[in-house]
């Protein structure tokens, strides 16, 4: 079962994607390792931030890995790359 969600980039993902915010559709049980996957299928230069990305599903935080999700329609992913600054 697929599920439509809005995915927002930030920082260096938005720059990477060329956007700030897409309409997807994706798995409605997934891990955020397979949403990962899927969002750099879409996008490939993505992968450039692998190692030090954090998703954000209903604005809860969530490190890549085996950890479960439940996406529901209309659901917000945040793709939040490291902020630099100080």
């Amino acid at each position: 079962m697929t599920t439509e969600v809005s995915v927002f980039y930030f920082a260096k993902s938005a720059e990477l994607t060329g956007l700030k915010s897409e309409t997807i559709r994706v798995a409605s049980e997934l891990t955020t390792v397979e949403l990962w996957q899927d969002l750099v299928s879409r996008h490939p230069r993505l992968s450039a931030v692998r190692d030090s990305v954090v998703l954000a599903v209903r604005q809860e935080y969530l490190a890549l890995g085996d950890v479960r999700v439940s996406l529901r329609d209309g659901d917000e992913v945040a793709v939040i790359p490291p902020l630099s600054g100080g």
